[in-house]
């Protein structure tokens, strides 16, 4: 596997793993985290634009999208029943999303993103059972409680060196 930037002629695809992941989560306990619609095609749109789109290439096949950019999350500026680890420049992912046909992909580009980088945080949603797992498989801390800018509380993770 590896990683490449995405482009705009990747949209489509992007759109069809985000569809399968919705349906995945909905399956297994988590209907409302990213409910029917999201991402928008307009939030990937923008993603795309600022450069921070990247799939996961299973040789030829897309297995996985996800947002890898700089800190700081304005997000992640208040963090309740706990505390970041530390305070030093981060990276953060969201939105990743795997097509469901090989094992350890997202276990993959959460490596890829801390190598870049060495200091990662990403949220998930309480509901979110496998994404919580995946993380704590690769090392990421829980730290506390996170508020999305629609006031929707998040599980807030960090990794650093």
């Amino acid at each position: 596997m590896k990683i490449r930037k995405a482009t705009i002629a990747d949209l489509d695809t992007m759109m069809a793993i985000y569809a399968g992941a919705r349906a995945f989560m909905a399956e297994n306990g988590n209907p409302t985290q990213w409910g029917s619609s999201y991402p928008a095609r307009e939030l990937l749109e923008a993603d795309l634009a600022a450069g921070y789109s990247y799939l996961c290439m299973d040789g030829e096949e897309a297995a996985a999208v996800f947002y890898f950019g700089p800190g700081p999350d304005p997000t992640y500026a208040v963090i309740e029943d706990g505390q970041w680890e530390n305070d030093t420049p981060y990276w953060v992912v969201h939105r990743i999303a795997a097509n469901g046909r090989r094992r350890g992909v997202a276990s993959f580009c959460l490596d890829w993103c801390f190598e870049q980088c060495g200091h990662l945080r990403i949220d998930t949603h309480a509901d979110n059972l496998p994404m919580q797992k995946v993380l704590a498989k690769n090392g990421f801390a829980r730290c506390g409680i996170i508020h999305l800018e629609n006031g929707a509380p998040r599980i807030a993770y960090e990794k650093t060196k």
